[in-house]
């Protein structure tokens, strides 16, 4: 077996929180080092804590020896119950409960304090909210209403999910709706509003919609407005629903050089429904500040694809709390209660008990994005099951003509055939005759790539599709506006307005020399800046994986070079290829492909097992 280096290779932050923890405890040891650095690690590298079981041993033993520990002093380290005994006797470490810079539970996992304060809390109000029902609801109107906004179907093999989701929002404080891209779950959002204000006429309801991107903000009001669209509803429920949706941020209050948010448990958000996209992206500490700003009473809506990749910070929270074994299997009561209202009985009747959380977690699994014929859903599921060789057999059959397969370019070879896609995917957005046209036309195409930097990252590709397309390039003054340029905002700027996933456009200014960026608005519109005002601002012919998420491209050219370690995994190419709605070509190598769809991200946390039991 061959040891991880990155696992041993603790950053310089790691080794000086141990060493401050070490002074703190008054002693030097192995065990407390390397404890308090991997409880660091963890939390840098997107974990909750660092879990003793899996660092015993090996791992452990060899990552003493590269921070200058003796063989006899590191023999606590061979096996997880030791060390963790050995843990406990120093006052910088704690058991739950109690107060310390490190917290060790039960199950040999080490956290930093406040991680574990964050865990705990959000697994102690989601629990709650789960449990909360809500009385006072008319059955009969509330059958009514259901049997209008989702009839019955002759046709149906399976529960109408959708339905049952808002039946849940209804019943419950808290309700998750999970499912991947094209699965409805905006549409049954906006249906489940409508059910509410229906079952609470002459009554005000307070809706608040959020995501956590400006971007996914945005997308999500794109989506809640197609639905509203395409649906039959009085005018009065038309005009309740909201249309705006705030980014998570904006909800709680920014406070800036603060971690804290201006609405807390003390100064709860005053929403009676808080509904929010692309939970995936929520990372720990801010899914535990937002549960504990919805007010007493009031009803939380969780949407989201835990298959996607996680946030960018600690915490895979919405994978923690859809477990993957209890998709759609719910409680005896609420079998009952859904039998009484739509007389329709759910299948898998559970024996036994049935964990808290089951009744508010609704999954949906019929995408009506793609047709049985698309090869995106096709392959995309392959990825999702681990199928890699099958899902690549599949995209060099031919047999599909949305998805395709192309062996990587050689770094000799990438810049004339990247040229070539670039022109092909953007020359169109450089026709358009104003900035609605320009935006929407960019918005159509986008190149991925798993990292920023090196031969095949996004900065080298954003330098060749400014060549490709003839664009001007970095002017004598060490600035990059130039006209055409895409431009993504990459942190939250509330004085203009602007979030971080903006996506803007440089053009000509209307009035004098120079250029100004434009961002879509509200219904259409758009607005524009000066590029002297904009900070943090990115060119966007390609983007990251982790920053398309929230979006989506009617084509994408995604690059997979083979990268160390594990950047290359499952939950990367499934959000990869999931944000193509018409085509997805992609460029990688065959076992590279392959080795990454078996590779799972791996983040270590207690959120699961506090929920779940």
């Amino acid at each position: 077996m061959t040891t991880d280096r990155s696992l041993i290779e603790l950053a310089a932050l790691d080794r000086v929180f141990a060493d401050f923890i070490c002074r703190l405890a008054g002693r030097r040891h192995p065990g407390l080092w390397l404890g308090a650095a991997f409880a660091s690690s963890a939390a840098g590298n997107g974990s909750i804590c660092a879990e003793l079981g899996s660092l015993a041993g090996e791992v452990a033993t060899a990552a003493a020896t590269a921070a200058g520990f003796g063989e006899d002093q590191a023999s606590c380290l061979l096996d997880a119950a030791q060390w963790g005994r050995e843990l406990a006797q120093y006052d910088v470490v704690t058991a739950p409960g109690g107060f310390a810079p490190l917290v060790l539970d039960a199950g040999n996992r080490l956290y930093l304090h406040r991680y574990w304060g964050y865990e705990q809390a959000l697994a102690d109000r989601l629990l709650a909210m789960a449990t909360e029902s809500r009385d006072g609801i008319d059955d009969k109107r509330l059958r009514n209403e259901l049997a209008a906004l989702f009839p019955s179907s002759p046709d149906a093999t399976e529960p109408d999910w959708q339905r049952l989701a808002a039946f849940t929002a209804v019943k419950r404080s808290l309700t998750v709706i999970a499912g991947g891209p094209g699965t409805g779950k905006t549409t049954t959002v906006v249906k489940m509003l409508a059910l509410l204000l229906a079952l609470h006429q002459g009554k005000e309801l307070r809706i608040a919609m959020a995501a956590p991107t400006g971007k996914a903000a945005a997308r999500l009001m794109e989506a809640v407005a197609r639905a509203m669209e395409s649906l039959s509803l009085p005018e009065a429920i038309r005009l309740a629903i909201p249309r705006e949706a705030y980014t998570l941020h904006r909800l709680l209050g920014y406070l800036p050089g603060s971690v804290s948010f201006r609405h807390t448990a003390e100064n709860p958000l005053l929403f009676d429904v808080v509904v929010v996209d692309e939970s995936s992206m929520v990372d720990l500490p801010l899914m535990a500040k937002l549960v504990a700003a919805i007010k007493p009473a009031s009803r939380l809506v969780l949407l989201g694809d835990r298959d996607q990749l996680a946030s960018v910070e600690p915490g895979a929270v919405l994978g923690d709390i859809c477990h993957p074994y209890r998709q759609n299997r719910f409680s005896p009561a609420l079998h009952d209660a859904y039998a009484a209202v739509s007389g329709i009985t759910l299948p898998d009747y559970p024996a036994g008990p049935v964990p808290k959380l089951c009744d508010s977690i609704v999954t949906l699994k019929k995408s009506h994005r793609f047709t049985e014929s698309s090869g995106i859903a096709a392959v995309s599921r392959l990825v999702n099951e681990g199928r890699g060789a099958e899902a690549l057999e599949l995209m060099k059959s031919g047999d599909f003509a949305d998805i395709t397969w192309r062996e990587l370019p050689s770094p000799d070879e990438l810049p004339s055939q990247l040229s070539t896609v670039a022109a092909q995917g953007y020359g169109d957005f450089l026709l358009a005759e104003d900035a609605a046209s320009c935006l929407d036309r960019f918005g159509r195409f986008r190149i991925l790539s798993p990292v920023r930097q090196g031969i095949y990252g996004v900065q080298q590709i954003n330098t060749i599709a400014e060549r490709a397309l003839g664009l001007k390039l970095r002017g004598a003054d060490g600035q990059d506006w130039y006209r055409y340029r895409p431009v993504l905002i990459s942190r939250n700027d509330y004085q203009l307005g602007l979030a971080n996933g903006d996506i803007g456009i440089t053009l000509n200014a209307e009035a004098g020399e120079g250029v100004q960026v434009w961002f879509p608005a509200l219904e259409g519109n758009c607005r524009r800046f000066s590029p002297l005002v904009l900070k943090g601002c990115d060119t966007v012919f390609a983007m990251t994986v982790h920053k398309s998420q929230g979006s989506e491209f009617d084509a994408l050219l995604v690059l997979l070079p083979p990268l160390p370690g594990d950047v290359l995994t499952r939950e990367l190419i499934y959000t990869a290829i999931t944000r193509g709605r018409k085509r997805v070509e992609l460029w990688g190598r065959d076992q590279s492909f392959i080795e990454a769809v078996s590779r799972r991200v791996q983040r270590s946390s207690g959120l699961r097992e506090r929920l779940w039991g």
